[in-house]
């Protein structure tokens, strides 16, 4: 044992709180695939925990590979992904299929695997990297817009205009992520005010688009507007799930039912992945709500006391483009299961079941292991005024 710790490098306790967070998830996953087998009938309780622990310990696999990479590697990597991930996500956009009625152009199947793998989280991992490799390349000379727009807006437009017709949600946190970094690292914020309105217009140019042509991305705006209609409208039709992960918190009381007690998990759909939150809360109560949301605090600490203490510019600004957003959205998930925010279908990171949020979460998580393992690393710019003292100034 003493010998594989001595393997593990960078910031223990990200590795403990992604330990904790792995070993909690067994019960709720367990307990909450009851809805995708007795309900939906599809396989076994002990088979989606098994499938679970799998892609748990490949995740872990991920994090240890990628942790012994030394970061400034995903520099480059970034501008070769690039054009990787934009035809992955033209080719997930072509042969998207229909599940329920609904566009599932989000996700294509790995060949041999018969494993979904949802292209537009790889693709929020390589945009912040390059993002943040922009930014620090450009940290000790003036912006100027126009190029900006060239050599960092253009990529992130070109791919958040391809995840916009599957995922919202997902494009939202992506652009939100993206300014918030820009920000960070030091872009002009006239410059950001400027590609906010551009982004805006551009969300309502292709709504008023989907609304004139509706074969071409079916039921994808109408859901939205349902969407927004149900969560506005206090008086209106509310939303199923919303009603039963509603139902499970109120009844959660103080400690909860018990592991494994949870009643909604028969009724609430998507109850192990997108409304885990709701059967933990059921099942362990306000005191394992809270914890919960102790633990994804507790990382966002750790994450930016990495950053604090990375010694160049991109390892910070790294560092907090794959970092914050595993925390926020983990926030988003929460805040829907309480009705908070709209549905938005975001999981629960390192919680919920699905391999796609799992491996793209701990490729990021290594990345961010990986700086902190660094040592008197070396950059053509140092990281004389971190980009973390913007927020404290700000504060």
């Amino acid at each position: 044992m003493k010998s594989l710790f001595q393997h593990i490098k960078g910031d223990r306790a990200i590795w403990a709180i992604v330990a904790v967070l792995a070993v909690f998830s067994f019960m709720p996953v367990y307990s909450a695939s009851t809805n995708l087998v007795y309900v939906v009938g599809n396989g076994s309780t002990i088979g989606h925990l098994v499938k679970h622990i799998v892609l748990l310990i490949s995740g872990f696999a991920i994090i240890y590979g990628v942790h012994k990479v030394p970061y400034r590697y995903f520099s480059g990597g970034s501008v070769l992904m690039l054009p990787v991930v934009v035809l992955l996500l033209i080719f997930t956009m072509s042969q998207g299929t229909l599940i329920g009625g609904a566009n599932a152009s989000r996700w294509i199947r790995i060949p041999f695997v018969g494993i979904g793998f949802q292209t537009s989280t790889l693709a929020g991992l390589v945009l912040m990297v390059y993002v943040a490799r922009y930014l620090a390349r450009n940290k000790e000379k003036p912006i100027e817009f126009k190029e900006s727009l060239l050599q960092m807006w253009l990529p992130v437009g070109l791919v958040l205009i391809l995840v916009l017709p599957a995922n919202f949600s997902t494009t939202a946190i992506f652009f939100t992520m993206i300014l918030l970094l820009a920000y960070i690292g030091g872009y002009p914020l006239k410059y950001i005010g400027y590609i906010l309105g551009i982004g805006l217009f551009s969300l309502l140019f292709f709504i008023l688009v989907a609304k004139a042509f509706p074969d071409a991305m079916p039921n994808r705006i109408h859901t939205w507007q349902s969407r927004l209609e149900n969560f506005s409208n206090p008086n209106g039709s509310e939303n199923y799930q919303v009603e039963k992960a509603k139902i499970a918190i109120a009844t959660g009381g103080a400690i909860g039912k018990g592991p494994g007690k949870s009643i909604q998990k028969n009724f609430l759909p998507q109850s192990s992945s997108d409304f885990i939150y709701a059967i933990i809360v059921e099942e362990y109560g306000l005191v394992g709500a809270l914890l919960v949301v102790f633990i994804y605090f507790l990382l966002l600490f750790r994450i930016l006391i990495t950053a604090k203490k990375a010694n160049t510019i991109f390892a910070t600004l790294l560092v907090i483009g794959v970092g914050i957003p595993i925390v926020f959205q983990a926030l988003i998930n929460m805040a829907v299961a309480v009705n908070i925010l709209p549905v938005t279908g975001q999981t629960l990171p390192l919680i919920s079941s699905g391999g796609t949020s799992i491996w793209m979460t701990c490729f990021g998580l290594g990345m961010i292991l990986s700086v902190s393992a660094s040592k008197n690393e070396t950059e053509e710019t140092i990281l004389d005024d971190n980009p973390l003292d913007i927020l404290h100034e700000t504060i």
